[in-house]
C-alpha cells in the first residue's frame, strides 16, 4: 500500500513538472496564437475572391427513345427480326456526357468564347485547360441521374457565364455528332436502296420476259416462292446482325457465337431449299423467288432510309435544364474564418511542441545519467552543422 501510493505521489509530481512549462508560459501560449490567426485573417484581404456558380440539367433521353423506336420498326419486318437484338443494345449511359462536358472540343470553345488565354495570364492553351480544369467540377448524381457543373472564378458574372455556357456548347456537341452520324447512315441507306430498286427492276423485268402471269403460277409454288424470299432475307439480316456484333464483342462471346450458330442454321435451311425442286417449280418460279426477295431487301432500306432522313432533322438531343446557373452574391473563396481557425490551431499546437522539447531537453541535462550523454549529442551536432 505505501508503495502503491508512492507510486501515485511520483506520478502527480511528473504530471505537474510536465504542465509546469505551460503554466509558466500560458500568457504566450494564449497571445502568440491569436495574434497569428489575426495577422492571417488580415492577410486573407489580400487574397483574389473567387465566386461559384452552379447549373443543374437532366441529361438527354431522346437517343435511347429513338434506338427503341428503330428497333420496333426492325422488328415489324416480319422476316427481318433478327435485327431487332442489334438495335436494342443500343445504350448511352449519362457517364458519356459527363466526358463530353470534359472534352477538348468543349473545353476550347470556352476558352475562345471567354478569351480565358488572357484572363488567366497564360500563353499556352495546355496550361490554359488545365487552369480552367481546376476551376470547373463536372459531377453526375448516381441517384437521380443529374449532371452538375459548377464553376468558379473571380468574376461571378463569368463564372455564372461559364456554367451556362457548358450546356448551350454540350447541346452543339451533341447536335453534331447526331447529325453526323445520322448523315452516315443515309447516305448508307440511299446508296443501298438505290442499288436495290436497280436489282429489283432487273428482277421484274426478267419474270416478266419469262412470260410470268398470275394464273400460271399455281398457289403452292407462289407460297414456296414466298417462304424462300423471305428464308433468303432472314440469312441477309443474321449476316448483318454477325458483322454487327463482331464489331464490338470478341468470337468467343456468347452472343456472336450464338449468332454464328443462327446463321449457319438459317443458311443450311436456304441450301436446301435451293437444292429442292419445290413443287415442280420452273424457271418462272425461280425468277420469282429473285424477285420477292429483292422486292422485301428494298422495303427494308426504305424504312431505314426514311428514319435516317427523320433523324438528320432532328435538331438534337433535348437537355432539360433543371437550375439556371445565376452569378453568386458571396464569394466562395478565401474563407477567412476556417483560415484564421487552422493558422491558431496549428500555432498552438507548434508553441506546445517546443515548449514540451526544450523543458525535456534541460531535464536531460540536468540528469546525472543522460546529462553527458547530452552534452556530447549537442557536441556532436554543432561540430556537424
Amino acid at each position: 500500500m505505501v508503495e502503491e501510493e508512492a507510486k501515485a505521489r511520483s506520478a502527480s509530481v511528473e504530471l505537474l513538472d510536465g504542465l509546469l512549462p505551460f503554466a509558466e508560459r500560458w500568457r504566450l501560449l494564449v497571445a502568440a496564437p491569436l495574434v497569428v490567426a489575426l495577422v492571417a485573417f488580415g492577410l486573407t484581404f489580400l487574397l483574389p475572391k473567387t465566386f461559384k456558380s452552379r447549373t443543374v440539367f437532366l441529361p438527354p433521353q431522346q437517343q435511347q427513345q429513338s434506338a427503341a423506336v428503330a428497333a420496333a420498326a426492325i422488328a415489324q419486318l416480319g422476316a427481318l427480326t433478327g435485327l431487332a437484338g442489334a438495335a436494342g443494345g443500343v445504350k448511352n449511359p449519362a457517364d458519356q456526357y459527363v466526358t463530353l462536358l470534359q472534352s477538348n472540343n468543349i473545353v476550347d470553345s470556352l476558352i475562345d468564347e471567354f478569351k480565358l488565354m488572357s484572363v488567366y495570364d497564360l500563353q499556352f492553351r495546355d496550361k490554359t485547360r488545365e487552369r480552367l480544369a481546376r476551376s470547373v467540377d463536372v459531377s453526375l448524381g448516381r441517384k437521380d441521374g443529374l449532371i452538375t457543373v459548377e464553376v468558379e472564378d473571380r468574376d461571378p458574372q463569368r463564372a455564372a457565364a461559364m456554367a451556362n455556357r457548358h450546356v448551350d456548347e454540350l447541346r452543339r456537341l451533341i447536335s453534331q455528332l447526331a447529325l453526323t452520324e445520322a448523315q452516315q447512315r443515309r447516305a448508307f441507306f440511299e446508296s443501298q436502296l438505290k442499288q436495290t430498286r436497280e436489282r429489283l427492276i432487273e428482277a421484274e423485268e426478267a419474270l416478266q420476259a419469262s412470260g410470268f402471269s398470275q394464273g400460271a403460277l399455281r398457289v403452292d409454288a407462289r407460297a414456296s416462292a414466298e417462304s424462300y424470299a423471305r428464308l433468303r432475307a432472314e440469312v441477309t439480316a443474321a449476316e448483318v446482325r454477325l458483322q454487327t456484333l463482331r464489331r464490338n464483342l470478341s468470337e468467343s462471346t456468347p452472343e456472336v457465337q450464338q449468332a454464328a450458330s443462327a446463321l449457319s442454321a438459317l443458311r443450311a435451311q436456304l441450301q436446301k431449299l435451293e437444292t429442292t425442286d419445290i413443287g415442280g417449280a420452273s424457271n418462272y418460279v425461280r425468277k420469282f423467288r429473285e424477285f420477292k426477295y429483292q422486292e422485301t431487301l428494298f422495303d427494308l432500306f426504305a424504312r431505314q432510309y426514311e428514319l435516317a432522313r427523320v433523324d438528320e432533322s432532328r435538331e438534337g438531343a433535348l437537355i432539360q435544364v433543371v437550375d439556371v446557373a445565376h452569378p453568386a452574391e458571396r464569394k466562395s473563396h478565401p474563407r477567412r474564418t476556417l483560415i484564421a481557425a487552422i493558422v491558431w490551431l496549428g500555432t498552438l499546437i507548434a508553441l506546445v511542441a517546443f515548449f514540451a522539447a526544450r523543458d525535456a531537453w534541460v531535464r536531460a541535462l540536468a540528469d546525472p545519467e543522460r546529462g553527458p550523454k547530452a552534452d556530447r549529442f549537442a557536441a556532436a551536432f554543432r561540430a556537424r552543422y
